[in-house]
């Protein structure tokens, strides 16, 4: 089976490589670098104590904790980060710099993960979430590499696919030394997508071990000063296009009541970044664009047109709303504005971090909106009552802190896996 589907990767890489060629209309970033995504290109120069793979944006955000665990360890390890896209390969870059290695993971074709295998020479193999590549599992139990999925996570729909595919992902899943699943319903499905049961376990979500700075809170003061005060503030993060559709006209009934409220917007994707400032104006918000100044003046809607900014602006809001969640995405990181103590919205589209957003709704820490009107009777007594925002804040503080421990299950596994070193 595994070669009927490497056969179907080769015959699609013309498609995947059209695929970046349009994606690089709007992003130039998919234009670069395709011998690393071939495996025509070396990858870095092993041997590394890990490759960590995590395919984008959120996977990598999902990685923080663990990743700087382990560079926090005497003596660090050397570090290999593999991801799939542009948006992955510059948060990698812009947390760590020149303290990982990292390059794309190539398309998943026998020789072409083997040559990584080759060239990289990792001690073990850590997949982030939901990352299921056949022949760079194979790969790894080829060369008696120790793999783990960590914070693995598998939505119903996804579970249908694979077991569809059961002769393919079956034995891919079997690779596996452990699967750190983050929670029971996660656990049920990689075992009956054919993973062995005695190497899968619960760990927990890596998202509740998130350490932030404590000088983001200086920054949303900061922020807050100069913005003034007494101005409530909406930060919407992680937006999609359907998000954006209920989100713009329900703030502009905000503005009614509240006239100097400000909106801040972080599209979730780069390339939609003009293109959400102007359907923002053409909805009839006066827009300002974070590239420009961080400061809105006297716009009502600041646009965050960089990266790696939205926990700054999560840290200065007075409620914080999570995107892909009206839009039928599947949901992003609930936990950031939680873990900074403010109220967190989402709407019903939350399949990918279900069992977080059940948490949050039922300590009291988050509200669920779909409509407009759901939008501006959750928002509008929240901008007024402070008391509220701070029990939903500490509420969501509260469990955060609850629901710590999947770092310390991850690195214990990590140890208990890992190869003897030598000198080679």
């Amino acid at each position: 089976m595994r070669s009927l589907y490497s056969l179907l990767v080769a015959l699609a890489t013309p498609a995947f490589l059209a695929y970046f060629a349009f994606r690089g209309l709007r992003d130039r970033r998919y234009l670069s670098r395709w011998g690393e995504r071939l495996g025509w290109r070396a990858a870095p120069e092993g041997p590394f104590d890990f490759l960590l793979h995590a395919a984008s944006l959120g996977e990598v955000n999902a990685a923080m904790p663990l990743l700087d665990s382990l560079l926090e360890r005497d003596p660090a390890p050397r570090l290999l980060v593999t991801t799939m896209t542009p948006t992955g390969s510059a948060r990698v870059l812009e947390l760590y710099g020149d303290r990982v290695a990292h390059c794309y993971l190539p398309m998943d074709l026998p020789g072409a993960m083997r040559r990584l295998l080759r060239q990289a020479r990792p001690r073990q193999l850590v997949v982030v979430e939901t990352e299921i590549w056949p022949n760079l599992f194979a790969a790894a139990r080829r060369q008696e590499l120790p793999l783990v999925v960590a914070n693995a996570r598998l939505t119903r729909k996804s579970e249908q696919g694979y077991r569809r595919l059961g002769r393919l992902m079956g034995p891919a899943l079997r690779c596996a030394n452990a699967i750190l699943a983050q929670g029971s319903r996660d656990a049920a499905r990689f075992i009956r997508c054919g993973a062995d049961p005695d190497r899968v376990s619960v760990s927990g979500n890596l998202k509740f071990d998130i350490r932030l700075p404590a000088s983001l809170l200086e920054t949303g003061d900061l922020l807050r000063a100069a913005w003034g005060q007494e101005r409530p503030v909406l930060v919407v993060g992680s937006t999609h296009e359907g998000d954006e559709a209920v989100l713009f006209p329900a703030f502009l009934e905000l503005l009614q009541q509240h006239p100097q409220a400000l909106l801040v917007l972080a599209p979730r994707h780069p390339e939609r970044f003009a293109r959400a400032a102007q359907d923002a104006s053409a909805a009839g918000l006066a827009v300002a664009r974070r590239s420009d100044s961080r400061f809105p003046g006297p716009a009502n809607c600041l646009v965050l047109d960089t990266m790696g900014e939205l926990l700054d602006y999560y840290a200065a809001a007075d409620v914080a709303f999570v995107g892909g969640t009206i839009a039928e995405v599947g949901g992003h990181n609930l936990l950031e504005p939680a873990a900074l103590g403010k109220p967190v919205l989402f709407g019903p589209h939350t399949a990918h971090v279900r069992d977080t957003a059940t948490r949050l709704l039922e300590s009291g820490a988050a509200r669920r909106v779909l409509t407009v009107a759901d939008v501006v009777e959750t928002v509008d007594p929240l901008f007024t009552h402070p008391a509220t925002r701070d029990r939903m804040g500490q509420a969501g503080l509260a469990l955060v802190e609850q629901g710590r421990g999947a770092l310390q299950r991850t690195l214990d596994t990590l140890d208990a896996l890992a190869p003897e070193r030598s000198d080679a």
